[in-house]
């Protein structure tokens, strides 16, 4: 087993795709979060509480949520490239359990969600606090707590790769399982918010449970205000760990399964 991830790591190393992950996680944690607060939430378009308040913290740091896309469209991307260039069958032929084939995949694309969430919080963290001194703004949070709201940004980020991973094993075509993965998580969740009594739903998806586990309430309150509906309640942190873990566990699952019963070819 140790053999085939190692073997799943090099495969990993070997093609483009950990190179657009370390660049997306540093433009995204690094550029994004330096770029907001050195503008200054208190000067977006609809302005926002400022860096020196609790809300405002959370806002700029919540906003990587829903960057979440991006890990999960990597994991999509991932799988189904095997099938498209026909790799996996010529991994079964050399090692025809395929449970452990799957198994070492599935261990390799975790080992590299949590190398992007890693990356992605870290240089988050030194934007954060870099600007914010060069400003002479503190935080409206204590550090230790800004720190523990971007760990659980990194280990969403994790899951999320893992539910793209999934979704490629589910939807092998790989322009449609792309576009199923990025519309959904980029829009689709958004649209149901704007839905009275569907948007009730929101909390347990997996985009109402990465708001939850970072307490960022923004998204749910301005729409909340543009459509005179009542806010969506979301589930306490570790209820939206929980929910998102689910899914996370579903998606490995079905990437373990269902290429058991498939022809690869």
């Amino acid at each position: 087993m140790n053999t085939l991830i190692k073997a799943e790591i090099r495969r990993l190393l070997a093609t483009r795709i950990w190179r657009g992950l370390l660049l997306a996680a540093t433009l995204l944690g690094g550029g994004m979060v330096g770029a907001m607060a050195l503008v200054g939430p208190e000067n977006f378009q609809p302005p926002m509480p400022g860096l020196d308040t609790e809300p405002g913290v959370r806002s700029i740091l919540g906003i990587l949520g829903y960057t979440a896309f991006i890990p999960a469209a990597v994991g999509t991307l991932a799988v189904t490239s095997e099938y498209r260039h026909r790799t996996a069958a010529v991994t079964f032929l050399f090692a025809p359990r395929r449970s452990l084939v799957l198994g070492a995949k599935l261990i390799a694309y975790g080992l590299a969600g949590l190398a992007f969430g890693l990356i992605l919080s870290g240089t988050a963290a030194i934007a954060l606090f870099g600007v914010a001194a060069a400003r002479g703004v503190p935080l409206g949070l204590p550090n230790l707590t800004v720190i523990g709201l971007l760990a659980r940004i990194g280990v969403a980020m994790a899951a999320y790769l893992l539910i793209g991973v999934g979704v490629g094993a589910l939807v092998r075509h790989q322009v449609v399982a792309l576009s199923v993965v990025i519309g959904y998580l980029y829009l689709g969740e958004t649209l149901l918010m704007l839905i009275p009594g569907v948007n009730r739903l929101y909390p347990f998806l997996p985009g109402g449970a990465t708001a939850s586990l970072t307490d960022f309430t923004y998204l749910a309150e301005a729409i909340s205000q543009q459509t005179s509906m009542a806010p969506v309640s979301l589930l306490s942190p570790v209820a939206g760990a929980l929910v998102l873990l689910a899914y996370a566990m579903s998606a490995a699952v079905a990437a373990l399964m269902v290429p058991m019963r498939r022809d690869v070819t």
